[in-house]
């Protein structure tokens, strides 16, 4: 098989890549549907580390005027087209805001600062001997190089920073740029996570919507992100983007990797793209196309585990939170998608959840985010969605149980001993579990949901998971029903109100009298669980059945 090349895990700058002869997916075709489409402004939105900035890096390169770039592209698809002759063609304004987070609005804007410094610096000293020191262009470029120089300057004095730019490029060079910004979002979801979001709303507006809507210096401008740029509220003045979401098929080939690609990178380093892997990493489709997030393959590739790579590589801050406000209607259908269903949703991917609040946004948020999948449309509102695999259930475990106040150790442990019925431990690990939560009305009316959605994510691979499943003589509030002879299959009811010695005999009957049992086979736990806000205790019995 010979020497394999060098992953490129961590380095998402295509130049590097390619000069150090790494492994390389060729994406470059991108750059000719770019041309193809010629939007003026143009937002596509993918989740986290599916290849948005190596593709932005490939796209500067391709342009960029001052480089010599074709020892890079050689051997590309690109080369191969009638766009070939337009490598190095035009001035590229270039920037990446992924890195551009803060506490507080100094943090966050010293951050952008920073990276707008380093291409200010470029061109100031690309041009320097071409300037005409009386142009108001001019003027304008240095006054706003300055305040960015300046770390204690407000940001309401940069506001401009982007359009002035533009403009002096376009002054000296007689040719439009093209203006590429990786991760244009990042600020803006760092500063509704701590709190200044309504106060920046109008800078964020004036940034981008200044140098991107009626510039007549501007050529093309794309973005890319995980939010959709929303068309109203502090976008109100950049609303011309033409935007692309997981659900169009213009770009959706070169944001992840398609099946033959992942097939071949596994053959490449000695793996097989076989069913574990599929279950593991597979599931998703972006305009129709079957894709894998390149992230976890790769680290697949190199490290020959099926582990969950996606799901420590950012903060997960924005879905949490829409998480822990979202109502019992997502909750009930959310419980039918941990089981493995694929449901249809009313979900709006017009505007971003930062600024509507609702179920609609909120589904749109996790398509968006990679969290789930759209399978299909069904009408303009309407969408098929499902979990798309087992490395993101691990996130929603997490996630839940974040939001729960439960430590995800101590619900293993607890689920371990219910299947093992070693009921003491169990109750108590479970008691403790309740106690930790944030309130008893939290752990009344939301908390014991998250648990048992907790429940089917962990156990999905050995049981089948189901609540309110109708059985015998009426409905069993959660039954775990073993897919191994071996395993023993269960079944829970709760009861609440004060009298806990009552109520959990009263449950533990309700099985055995209802038979909730009925369809299973084999050894059958029967716990009956009883709540008094904080406190709890159980009955049980087990049963075997023929």
């Amino acid at each position: 098989m010979g020497k394999k090349r060098t992953l490129p895990i961590g380095n998402d700058d295509f130049a590097e890549i390619r000069r150090s002869n790494s492994y390389y997916v060729d994406k470059s075709l991108m750059i000719k549907e770019f041309l193809d489409m010629n939007d003026k402004v143009a937002l596509i939105a993918r989740p986290r580390r599916f290849g948005k900035t190596l593709n932005m890096t490939m796209l500067r390169e391709f342009f960029d005027f001052t480089k010599d770039s074709r020892e890079l592209f050689d051997g590309l698809a690109i080369m191969d087209t009638e766009y070939a002759d337009q490598i190095n063609s035009r001035p590229v304004i270039y920037f990446t805001f992924k890195n551009c987070k803060g506490a507080t609005i100094e943090e966050l804007t010293y951050q952008l600062k920073l990276a707008m410094q380093e291409v200010y610096g470029f061109y100031e000293e690309l041009f320097r001997d071409r300037f005409d020191r009386t142009s108001f262009t001019v003027k304008k470029f240095y006054e706003s190089y300055e305040i960015l120089m300046d770390r204690n300057s407000s940001y309401i004095y940069f506001s401009s920073a982007l359009l002035d730019l533009t403009r002096v490029v376009y002054e000296v060079c007689h040719i439009r740029p093209l203006l590429f910004i990786d991760e244009y979002d990042q600020p803006i979801m760092s500063s509704y996570e701590y709190g200044y979001h309504d106060e920046l709303g109008a800078f964020f507006s004036n940034l981008y919507g200044s140098a991107m809507k009626g510039n007549s210096a501007l050529g093309q401008a794309l973005l890319t992100g995980v939010q959709r740029l929303a068309k109203e509220s502090i976008f109100s003045q950049f609303n011309n983007a033409r935007v692309y979401t997981v659900l169009h098929k213009q770009y959706s080939p070169y944001f992840g990797l398609t099946v033959p690609e992942t097939k071949k990178i596994l053959e490449d380093y000695g793996l097989e793209l076989d069913e574990a892997v599929q279950k593991k990493y597979d599931g998703y489709l972006f305009g129709g196309i079957e894709m894998y997030n390149p992230w976890s393959i790769l680290n697949y590739a190199d490290m020959g585990e099926l582990d969950n790579y996606w799901v420590n590589t950012s903060s997960n801050y924005l879905v949490r939170k829409a998480l822990e406000s979202a109502d019992r209607d997502f909750w009930q259908d959310f419980e039918k998608l941990i089981k493995g269903e694929a449901i249809p949703v009313w979900l709006t991917l017009e505007t971003s959840y930062i600024e509507r609040d609702s179920n609609y946004s909120l589904w749109g948020l996790l398509v968006n985010s990679g969290y789930l999948t759209a399978v299909r449309r069904v009408d303009a509102n309407t969408a098929v969605v499902r979990i798309p695999n087992d490395e993101v259930m691990s996130e929603f475990q997490i996630l839940i149980s974040e939001i729960s106040g439960i430590n995800g150790l101590d619900l293993q442990q607890m689920l371990s001993r219910l299947l093992n019925k070693d009921m003491d431990r169990f109750l108590e690990l479970y008691r403790n579990i309740v106690i930790s939560c944030t309130s008893y009305m939290d752990a009344k009316e939301n908390a014991y949901h998250m648990l048992f959605l907790g429940m089917c994510i962990t156990l999905r691979d050995a049981y089948k998971v189901t609540s309110n499943l109708e059985a015998g003589y009426g409905r069993s509030d959660i039954t775990l029903q073993a897919l191994s002879p071996k395993n023993t299959s269960v079944i829970v009811e709760f009861k609440q109100g004060e009298n806990i010695e009552q109520l959990k005999e009263q449950a533990l009957q309700q099985i055995l009298e209802q038979k909730y049992y009925a369809g299973l086979s084999g050894e059958v736990l029967c716990v009956g669980m009883a709540h008094d806000k904080k406190r709890c205790d159980l009955a049980y019995k087990t049963i075997l059945i023929p």
